[in-house]
């Protein structure tokens, strides 16, 4: 991938595209109550909790890496426990995008190399910041697509997620 593809104002939009999102997502989440919400469906990490909260630990998890300031956070497997309750991931949930949003207001390049302890190659890895960038945002749109389809088949209403709709891109 080139760097050059990888802007400072792609990755503003793509941080202010998540938050959006969050904008429908969170009060449908809310709104299942802590039993529907844990209840398994099947998906990889089982509920629409558990994938929730796996996605607010990788957001975390990506944005410290990115800050230069790593979290202590367990592996894949202990993410879905990441968070403890509906409302404790929908306060995170929100925190974690304003914090994404304010980080990427003040990004000024995505050259150069990230460097962190890999848990699950289990050594230190190196990648292009602009890849992991773009890791960061398309495995948001994976994991919020499967609880989309989770809260689908649930019956609850969900909202827009095409980017061409979102006030901000147009």
């Amino acid at each position: 991938m080139s760097e050059a593809l990888v802007t400072p104002g792609w990755v503003r939009m793509m941080a202010r595209y998540n938050a959006w999102q969050d904008e429908w997502l969170v009060p449908a989440v809310e709104g299942l109550g802590e039993d529907e919400a844990r209840r398994e469906r099947g998906a990889f990490f089982g509920s629409i909790l558990g994938t929730a909260s796996h996605l607010l630990w990788a957001d975390e998890v990506w944005l410290g890496r990115f800050r230069g300031a790593p979290i202590e956070a367990g592996g894949i497997p202990e993410s879905v426990g990441w968070t403890g309750t509906v409302a404790d991931w929908a306060a995170r949930r929100r925190d974690a995008d304003a914090g994404l949003v304010d980080w990427a207001e003040g990004l000024e390049s995505c050259e150069g190399e990230v460097r962190w302890w890999s848990g699950v190659m289990e050594r230190e890895v190196s990648r292009p910041r602009s890849v992991l960038l773009t890791h960061l945002f398309n495995h948001q749109t994976h994991h919020r697509g499967q609880i989309h389809a989770m809260l689908t088949a649930a019956g609850v209403p969900t909202g827009t997620t095409d980017l061409a709709f979102m006030a901000e891109a147009a």
